[in-house]
């Protein structure tokens, strides 16, 4: 249920209140209270299941506004730049009125989760401007939305993985059934199939975003069932796929191919190192771009940003693929740009498009 916040507000109310919004911040390091306050600019993030640790999505969004804080000298708290973090769905509503009581000027919701909570919490709060990432809100003039043609790098992923696999067996795990995943699933499956339709594609769902057990175990099954190269989007899950891939990788060679940010690291065992490649998302510039925008008096609200390859909002590393599947990437990635490939959004439109 949605809490009306009153604005009468005593000075011992307003010490709770920030109190409890730096206690959802996490720990803070001796350099935080280093800046300036500006609460006409201030912004905040919202996590959705995962943390600003999760080497994924999460991060990506936070470390976008990290820099943003840090490159106008703004301060890590109420007045400046911060985060709330949510450790389950029932956190969301929760988590962004804190912020609204403590009067950030712009809230930022990640993921399509928080669809409902930021929606709720917008109508309520006109004058409050709120960003949300992956999701589209419309009819809000104080709701921002950005998405990303996360199919096409997800596509690019698949050429990478249709041009590495020596079996013809690579696999996909995804976190949740949704519109988003569905890109992912969707291009993936066109890239491979664009290269070699004789590959077969393994796919499974964790049914959660920070659950990495599960993710493991799926990822164990695939690697044991001859495939030696999955790509996951399955935000903090993922690290299970990357776990199960180091158990196997004494005894045959396996890759695993990371998602939103570089996650090369993520791969590291001490024989060398596993991924293959990453998708990047650009999360974070994204968050940057609107909040400086905000800042500037032109807060795009009511309005929808898409980032694709054409946008540099989304693209593939070389990471550790051969020269040859890179310049087949390339070759891809350029005609997705110029218009001669669609990439599908829907798993089922698939095989729609690999006639064309």
């Amino acid at each position: 249920m949605f809490v009306k916040i009153s604005h009468k507000l005593g000075m011992i109310a307003l010490v709770a209140v920030t109190a409890t919004v730096l206690g959802a911040c996490g720990s803070k390091k001796a350099d935080d209270t280093k800046g300036k306050t500006d609460p006409k600019n201030s912004v905040a993030l919202v996590t959705d299941g995962g943390g600003v640790d999760d080497k994924s999505f999460n991060q990506s969004g936070w470390e976008g506004l990290e820099k943003w804080g840090k490159k106008h000298d703004l301060v890590k708290g109420v007045g400046g730049y911060n985060y709330a973090q949510s450790n389950s769905d029932a956190d969301f509503t929760p988590n962004i009125n804190k912020l609204i009581q403590a009067k950030y000027a712009m809230i930022v919701g990640t993921g399509y989760k928080l669809h409902a909570s930021v929606e709720k919490a917008a109508k309520a709060n006109p004058k409050t401007r709120f960003l949300i990432i992956d999701e589209v809100i419309d009819g809000q003039k104080n709701v921002a939305s950005v998405t990303f043609r996360d199919n096409e790098g997800a596509f690019l992923a698949g050429v990478a993985a249709a041009k590495t696999t020596k079996t013809n067996k690579v696999g996909f795990v995804g976190g949740m059934h949704s519109a988003v995943i569905d890109r992912f699933e969707a291009g993936f499956r066109q890239g491979v199939a664009t290269v070699n339709p004789k590959i077969s594609v393994d796919i499974q769902y964790v049914g959660d975003f920070s659950k990495p057990a599960i993710g493991q175990s799926l990822a164990s099954a695939m690697f044991n069932n001859n495939v030696d190269v999955i790509y996951h989007a399955a935000g903090g899950s993922g690290a299970g796929v990357f776990s199960a891939a180091k158990n196997v990788i004494k005894n045959k060679k396996v890759w695993v191919i990371g998602v939103d940010q570089d996650q090369t690291a993520e791969g590291k065992y001490a024989g060398g190192n596993l991924t293959l490649t990453s998708t990047i998302k650009g999360v974070g510039t994204a968050i940057e771009k609107v909040a400086d925008d905000a800042m500037d008096g032109k807060f795009p609200g009511g309005k929808t940003t898409v980032y694709g390859l054409k946008e540099n909002g989304v693209q593939l590393i070389k990471g550790n693929m051969s020269d040859a599947a890179w310049t087949v990437v390339k070759d891809y990635k350029q005609q997705i740009i110029d218009g001669k490939i669609t990439v599908a959004e829907k798993p089922a439109d698939v095989n729609k498009y690999l006639k064309k």
